[in-house]
């Protein structure tokens, strides 16, 4: 048997008006944390994000894909309200119980130069579970 390295990616996919955000790495909690990732490079360059503040997040699902709207939504509506920006994410999982941490700091208009601002995880293209090569994906569509 041959093992194959999987490393961990955010990218971002093309959708119409929105934009779609994925996670690939050799577990689901990578995943998610890519996920996230994605998210934030949506908005901004995450490198350019500083880990100052820290916000702890608890989820819980009937599946893996609600679980993952729920992620995400819940990282949205914490940047909303407190007007941080993250950069950096630590997920565990556990069933269908998510423990996520995010990294971050107040946004910064200048520095972070924020492209779009995101309003929600959608149901549109969303998945998650095992790709061809045996790493896991998460992705979905994001208003903004």
């Amino acid at each position: 048997m041959v093992t194959v390295l999987i490393e961990p990616r955010a990218e971002l996919f093309a959708h119409s008006a929105d934009i779609g955000v994925r996670g690939i790495g050799p577990t689901c909690a990578t995943a998610f944390e890519q996920a996230a990732l994605a998210l934030t490079m949506a908005v901004t360059d995450p490198t350019r994000i500083a880990a100052r503040t820290q916000a702890v997040i608890t989820c819980e699902a009937p599946n893996d894909e609600f679980l993952l709207l729920d992620w995400l939504n819940a990282l949205i509506y914490e940047m909303a309200v407190r007007r941080v920006i993250f950069g950096r994410f630590a997920v565990s999982i556990n069933g269908h119980r998510l423990r996520g941490c995010a990294w971050g700091e107040p946004i910064d208009r200048v520095r972070h130069a924020p492209a779009v601002e995101p309003k929600g995880a959608t149901l549109t293209a969303l998945k998650v579970g095992l790709n061809d090569k045996g790493a896991w994906l998460a992705q979905c569509v994001v208003d903004v």
